[in-house]
């Protein structure tokens, strides 16, 4: 693909709230045919969520994992390719050199992997009488920035609890992403509490549209996921939002608004780079 991208001002984002099960075939399947409804309905650049081919649990990580390429990636490569979008590939617990890392793998119009994200941020939580979750029993932290180009504009990738570090955000827009998109499987506490809220920061403080996939809310599952997959513009509204249950929600990014947003509000150039500064030790 030529390096050389021709600008386009509007492009179609779709997040597929998949109904995630135990068998990873089943999941695997429904995801490729929800990814194809999606493109048939003019998406561009499509997002799976966070642990989109296994249930979401330190007890499932293992279990489930597998190299990259495998299996799953295979899948996603075809589905890419046979529909001609960006496919972010959600996440899947990934197997390498005895490790395993909760991973969202991206994959261009021709098929071919663009960038792998490793989670960064392990989500370790403990909210008494309410969850306590701890990834770092079984995952290893990912030690990069991810980013990818599209001929709409450059993406930066986060997965979950990647998105409560502002700085994640602060740096990916530094480097001119115009759109962060965060696979995610927020709980039934911490859902309601903060999943829209730190979407809307993020694009704020950013002036960024900001999309969140999480997995559709299956109540019979050991980790409930809260869904409401969302997408939200650089002015903090929520433009596009999934209910709980398995569903594909559209979004017109119009980055021509972005330009015209960050005209009119100037925080950009307004930064007192003398007095502070954040900066990326690593570079993705």
């Amino acid at each position: 693909m030529s390096g050389i991208f021709k600008a386009v001002s509007k492009f179609r984002l779709a997040l597929v709230q998949l109904h995630v099960s135990k068998i990873k075939a089943d999941n695997l399947g429904r995801a490729q045919k929800i990814v194809k409804e999606a493109a048939g309905q003019g998406a561009k650049v499509v997002v799976l969520p966070e642990c989109f081919n296994s249930p979401y649990g330190t007890g499932f990580f293992a279990e489930y994992a597998e190299k990259i390429p495998g299996e799953s990636t295979q899948v996603l490569s075809e589905a890419a390719k046979e529909c001609g979008v960006y496919l972010v590939g959600g996440s899947i617990p990934e197997e390498d050199g005895g490790k395993i890392y909760n991973t969202c793998s991206i994959f261009g119009p021709d098929g071919k992997l663009l960038v792998k994200h490793r989670k960064i941020h392990l989500f370790d939580i403990d909210v008494p009488g309410k969850i306590r979750f701890q990834e770092s029993e079984t995952l290893s932290p990912g030690n990069s920035l991810s980013m990818f180009e599209t001929p709409f504009c450059k993406v930066g990738v986060g997965i979950c609890y990647d998105i409560r570090f502002a700085e994640l955000a602060q740096i990916y827009a530094k480097k001119g992403c115009q759109l962060l998109v965060y696979p995610g499987a927020f709980n039934m506490t911490t859902g309601p509490a903060h999943w829209e809220l730190l979407q809307r920061g993020r694009a704020v403080d950013n002036q960024v549209y900001v999309a969140a996939a999480s997995p559709a809310r299956d109540e019979s599952a050991s980790y409930v996921a809260w869904g409401h997959s969302s997408v939200v513009n650089p002015w903090g509204e929520v433009i596009a939002k999934a209910g709980s249950e398995e569903s594909i929600v559209y979004a017109d990014i119009d980055l021509q608004y972005l330009a015209d947003m960050r005209q009119q509000l100037p925080i950009t150039t307004q930064r007192r780079n003398d007095l502070y500064s954040v900066n990326s030790v690593q570079e993705g």
